[in-house]
């Protein structure tokens, strides 16, 4: 799917009051800032970026996934003692996400977001982790909302990428590197010199594959 165009119609949706829900689930937070937090995750159907290690390809396609009800989707987190919520996708802002994230605002919830950037910002959100990709660049306006900057790594290449993002945020956004997972072992050392000599980055693991949990 990379390089496709993939067309998420907002009535299909009612202007974000329904959504492709891939998986829904409570756990404990496993890469960048908020590392180790107990959150709600809702995984938003539809991705048009297309990366070629993504470890979340059955979320590509939205027509997959049920359509369901955000106002269903906010009982569920309700019915946990989650005090924050990550959407994640897929590329959730292929969706919009003003009506889910007002309603878990409403509800006292912190609402944190996993996006790409590579469309248009929409939604209330306490928390924006930004994570760029090469394929399918952010759009100007979403960097200076980034309260996080994860870059995922895959070799010395993707260095620069960083950098070249790094430049684009705002002075207080957190930034992280990140191994890609079938790689973590050869990119490791290469990211923790960069780490060690560029003090401003931090590394971000995805820990919660090491501790087997979603």
């Amino acid at each position: 799917m990379s390089g496709t165009k993939l067309h998420i119609d907002p009535a299909v949706f009612e202007e974000g009051r329904k959504l492709p829900l891939v998986e829904e689930f409570y756990t404990i937070q496993g890469e960048g800032y908020h590392t180790g937090k107990a959150a709600y995750f809702i995984r938003i159907g539809g991705c048009d970026v297309g990366c070629h290690w993504c470890d979340t390809k059955f979320s590509w396609d939205p027509a997959l996934h049920p359509v369901v009800p955000a106002d269903d989707i906010v009982e569920h987190v309700l019915a946990y003692p989650a005090s924050a919520v990550v959407v994640t996708g897929g590329e959730p802002l292929m969706v919009p996400m003003h009506y889910l994230s007002g309603r878990l605002k409403a509800e006292g919830v912190a609402t944190f977001l996993e996006t790409s950037g590579a469309h248009p910002l929409s939604g209330t959100w306490d928390w924006i982790c930004l994570s760029p990709k090469k394929n399918a660049p952010p759009v100007p306006g979403i960097f200076p909302e980034a309260h996080e900057l994860k870059v995922i790594i895959t070799g010395a290449d993707d260095i620069p990428w960083a950098e070249e993002n790094a430049k684009k945020v705002n002075a207080d956004c957190k930034l992280y590197l990140q191994p890609e997972w079938s790689r973590r072992e050869k990119v490791l050392p290469l990211i923790i010199d960069y780490a060690k000599a560029h003090p401003r980055w931090m590394i971000s693991l995805q820990s919660h594959k090491y501790m087997r949990i979603p």
